[in-house]
């Protein structure tokens, strides 16, 4: 049966939206499973306003209360598990059996880091005659994307009631669904009235304004590049702070001595999960030139065993992509790849064998790819990755430098000393070595165009923070 949404969630209740309703689609069914009543610029008003009216009373509140708040949301969260599992899968079409770690679990687990990091604020350090003390910064706009949804609610509404702000989320007009039951979480705790609020909706009609709002103290957004250009832009009149997530090309250098099966298996599994919907992926792999073909045999051998199948099926590893406009944007991107003279390894424009229904794309490899391609130099989001040779280490730093990005990156060697120094020489804000994984407690964020700030970790909360420092005689 599909649901309705045709409230918001502001001032600590459910009030109705202004806005025309959208569907909500299932990419593996093309099904509409849920109708959401957008916001519109009164909304937005009335959001930002009840936070503003929220923010001196949270502020004012004890570490312990705040910590007390996030400790209560995330147990309604774990709670809800499996039904936020299968809300964001049916929303976005990651695996369900991937989608309770990924989705909702991890995120889970972060959110629970900042019931201690509250106490952060209550330090105070000094400096000869001064006493320097940290301040929540204010009322926060958030936007947030629909490739891992939880995960990027979290990531910004953790650190910001940890600091003591108040906050207004949008999330993406194509996920909304697993925002509704965050609200309702949030409800269910007695979050006091303001602190939280859900406005819904696309950019231009809910997202412009709400940067725009001379009410809002920052801008926190996750998604493209060309987005964030235009969010900053909007935020600028007024000098709001803004910190931004953005895509990536994310290189990963595997040396000639490294265990090329257990990196390369690495690798490409790295690329396909969540339909290489995530914008770490490592969709550059550098490999020297005298174990090319070996590596580009390997790695084709790992993509074609990958299940690609119904989300619901505990045997799929991929799922469908987002949307139809993103399957278009993914096919486009390996019709120019062929266009532009790389090798098509595997996977390509035609849909996998029997998935004619649903937004399906299959795991595809390039080789003989020059970095100057545009397979090589643009963010595809979706399942492909391209097999880039190089001389020596020096010519492979040098190849993995050469991006517009700088978000993540990834190095495979024999010796993980070597593997540290080689990933020191790479312009980017993560880098995993020898197949490190992903870390709730370290921050994480992009050089160059893949944004600034950082979310997660210590680093995370102090993007919320004013510093203020009192002078004594």
């Amino acid at each position: 049966m599909m649901k309705s949404y045709t409230e918001l969630y502001i001032d600590g209740g459910w009030t109705p939206a202004n806005g025309q309703d959208r569907a909500v689609i299932n990419p593996a069914t093309e099904a509409i499973i849920a109708s959401v009543r957008e916001a519109d610029a009164s909304d937005v008003d009335r959001a930002v306003s009840a936070a503003r009216r929220a923010f001196d009373s949270w502020a004012a509140t004890s570490a312990e209360q705040r910590s007390r708040y996030i400790a209560a949301i995330c147990d309604k969260l774990e709670q809800r598990q499996e039904q936020l599992a299968r809300t964001i899968t049916e929303e976005m079409g990651m695996p369900l059996h991937l989608s309770r770690g990924w989705q909702v679990a991890g995120p889970i687990s972060g959110m629970r880091a900042y019931i201690e990091r509250a106490y952060l604020m209550e330090q105070l350090s000094g400096d000869s005659h001064s006493v320097i003390s940290r301040e929540p910064i204010g009322v926060c706009a958030f936007i947030t994307p629909w490739n891992v949804p939880l995960h990027q609610l979290v990531g910004k509404v953790a650190p910001a009631l940890a600091a003591g702000c108040t906050m207004v989320l949008k999330p993406s007009e194509m996920t909304p669904l697993h925002a509704y039951l965050f609200a309702e979480v949030v409800d269910e705790v007695g979050l006091p009235a303001g602190v939280f609020n859900l406005v819904c909706g696309d950019g231009p009609a809910v997202g412009a304004p709400l940067c725009r709002h001379p009410q809002v103290d920052m801008v926190s957004f996750t998604g493209s590049t060309g987005a964030g250009v235009k969010i900053a832009q909007a935020a600028a009149p007024s000098i709001k702070r803004v910190c931004q997530e953005l895509g990536g090309k994310s290189p990963f250098i595997i040396t000639e001595d490294a265990d090329f099966s257990a990196a390369i298996e690495y690798g490409v599994r790295d690329v396909m999960v969540n339909s290489g919907q995530i914008c770490c992926s490592l969709t550059r792999m550098l490999v020297p030139q005298n174990r090319y073909q070996e590596a580009v045999e390997l790695a084709r051998q790992v993509a074609e065993g990958l299940q690609v199948g119904d989300p619901m099926d505990d045997n799929s590893f991929m799922g469908p992509l987002s949307s139809a406009a993103q399957r278009e944007r993914v096919r486009s991107y390996i019709s120019r790849g062929v266009e532009e003279g790389a090798t098509l390894v595997t996977g390509g424009m035609e849909p996998p064998v029997g998935l004619d229904q649903g937004y399906y794309v299959r795991p595809t490899i390039f080789a003989n790819v020059d970095n100057r391609m545009a397979i090589a130099r643009e963010e595809i989001f979706g399942p492909v990755l391209c097999l880039i040779p190089y001389r020596d280490i020096d010519e492979a730093i040098s190849i993995a430098n050469d991006t517009p990005y700088g978000l993540s990156a990834a190095v495979w060697a024999a010796d993980a000393e070597q593997a540290q120094q080689i990933g020191r020489k790479i312009r980017a804000g993560q880098v995993n070595v020898n197949g490190g994984g992903w870390n709730y407690t370290a921050p994480f964020g992009g050089y160059k165009q893949s944004g600034n700030g950082r979310e997660w970790g210590d680093e995370g909360l102090a993007e919320f923070v004013e510093i203020k420092s009192m002078q004594f005689p």
